[in-house]
């Protein structure tokens, strides 16, 4: 097939903005930009389709309500029948996986490959269903070690119920060009930055909590994002409360983060949960800025403590405000912090490999289906 022709679809069941869609649309962009045709099923959510639609990304729109979605898998039984040979489905939850694998199945359609990424810290389930599910995926794909080692344990004293051959860690990147970064603004405070969904887990009590500690040093606190109104409400209240209301300037959700990273000094992201992979982090290096972030996840799979980040205990007010108060007072550190930062992202992160590695895995479907045919 010419690559011209090559169909990839993502399948984006989310109807809300986060890592996982910002990571599907990436890769979209990146192969509309090689000629193939992409097109994604979404929940007919303004907040996810308008970003693909603005990309060129052809949409579908389907409940995407899970297994027994019975209204889903018609519709993917129906649209696989005139799909290009060889098309590969790419999922972001299992239970989608599971529609469009029955849907492969119902069509008669073992050409179309299927690949799962997962995007959480979380163990496999060992229920029938599922490792069987596990066994006809063309892929899965972990977007760290942290990820693969919780998925796996539930077998840890067993044989894995999939081939492990099918099983690949690939880190995440961002589909942006890499550029030198811009120095750090000369003028005006020290802007510290946090921006994602202002939602519990992500250690914004904590980073409110530390604010004190910074009274009194010209910083202040950029907070980029949106989430539930109660949420947000009781974070302001909070941030009354421990009289740090002043230090914070509060934005909404944006759609390039960048030239607010690069109009700002240094990155935090304290999550209190274990996060899979984050994009934010790596938007920080992309721009050559350190940051401080918690190490209850991946985030020691690619950055290193005091050469381009401060990571701290997750929780801890003292340790955050510590680490802030260091940052916001030696911009020398910044600084060194932000070069190393910015090397380890171009030299292991950039999007180039990224891109190579997504693109051999959607190619091992369709040549061992060749394979296939051929015997």
């Amino acid at each position: 097939m010419e690559q011209s022709k090559r169909c990839l679809v993502h399948v984006v069941a989310s109807n809300r903005w986060g890592g996982a869609e910002r990571y599907a649309l990436d890769i979209c962009r990146h192969f509309l930009s090689k000629g193939w045709r992409v097109e994604a099923y979404t929940r007919d959510a303004k907040a996810v389709d308008g970003l693909f639609a603005e990309a060129g990304v052809a949409l579908r729109h389907a409940p995407l309500q899970g297994l027994a979605d019975i209204r889903t898998l018609r519709q993917l039984v129906s649209d696989m029948v005139s799909m290009p040979e060889g098309t590969m489905i790419h999922t972001h939850r299992y239970r989608d996986a599971m529609l469009c694998l029955v849907a492969r199945r119902l069509s008669r359609r073992p050409d179309i490959g299927v690949v799962n990424t997962r995007h959480i810290v979380r163990r496999g389930r060992d229920s029938w269903l599922y490792r069987r599910m596990y066994r006809n995926l063309d892929a899965q794909i972990f977007v760290s070690e942290a990820a693969r080692e919780r998925f796996v344990s539930t077998w840890r004293r067993r044989r894995l119920p999939f081939p492990q051959d099918r099983v690949h860690v690939i880190h995440n990147s961002i589909f942006v060009d890499l550029e030198p970064p811009v120095p750090e603004p000369q003028k005006g405070p020290v802007i510290a930055m946090f921006h994602g969904p202002l939602s519990p887990g992500k250690g914004l009590e904590v980073l409110i909590d530390a604010l004190p500690r910074l009274k009194g040093l010209r910083t202040r606190l950029r907070i980029v994002g949106t989430g539930h109104p109660d949420y947000v409400d009781a974070l302001r209240q909070r941030a009354q409360a421990r009289g740090v209301m002043e230090m914070i300037d509060w934005h909404r959700h944006v759609a390039d983060p960048h030239p607010l990273i690069r109009a700002s000094h240094f990155g935090v992201l304290p999550s209190v949960v274990s996060e899979a992979f984050g994009l934010t982090n790596i938007e920080y290096m992309a721009n050559g800025r350190p940051q401080i972030c918690t190490g209850n996840g991946a985030q020691t799979e690619y950055l290193t403590n005091g050469t381009d980040s401060l990571i701290v205990p997750p929780g801890s007010a003292t340790a955050l405000g510590d680490a802030m108060v260091r940052l916001a007072t030696d911009s020398g550190l910044r600084r060194g912090m932000g070069e190393a930062a910015f090397s380890n992202f171009s030299r292991t992160l950039a999007w180039p490999a990224f891109a190579a590695r997504m693109e051999e895995i959607y190619d091992l479907h369709r040549s061992s289906h060749s394979i296939r045919l051929k015997k």
